[in-house]
């Protein structure tokens, strides 16, 4: 399987999820490591564009694409399955403990989760303190303009 993320020059060989620790996210707490894929490169895109304007938007993303290998552990989380409210903006707690668990629990690799921004499509979240993750790499990185109609008044 291959999934897709965006990330900035300076973080272009980072696959630790130690920038969503940092902050935290919709689907991990501040402190829980996690790394953030699309299954998609429309996806990852429009995950990383909802966060900013045309003015503000760095100039030095980059598109990895990341191969998994088939056999990789994977739970898959449906919409029914989440709490009233999970794709609110702000996010809340309550998508936070699911990957927190996920992580926590260490019984799987991978976390397949519905995408907010994209109806339909879905994130894949990476544990990087799985026995599986030494097998995922990333195979290239592509420079990554965004169209600048996407961020139209």
């Amino acid at each position: 399987m291959e999934v897709f993320r965006l990330s900035r020059l300076k973080y272009i060989s980072d696959l630790s999820g130690k920038g969503a620790a940092i902050k935290g996210a919709r689907w991990n707490s501040i402190g829980t490591e996690i790394i953030y894929t699309a299954s998609n490169r429309s996806l990852a895109m429009a995950e990383v564009a909802v966060h900013f304007s045309l003015a503000t938007i760095p100039d030095d993303y980059y598109m990895l694409t990341i191969f998994i290998p088939d056999n990789t552990s994977i739970i898959t989380l449906q919409v029914k399955d989440l709490p009233p409210r999970w794709n609110q903006f702000p996010h809340n707690e309550n998508t936070q403990k699911y990957g927190d668990d996920f992580v926590n629990a260490n019984k799987h690799c991978l976390l397949k989760i519905p995408s907010v921004v994209t109806r339909g499509d879905h994130n894949i979240l990476i544990n990087p303190f799985h026995s599986e993750f030494s097998k995922i790499k990333i195979t290239t990185q592509e420079k990554f303009p965004f169209d600048e109609r996407l961020f139209r008044p």
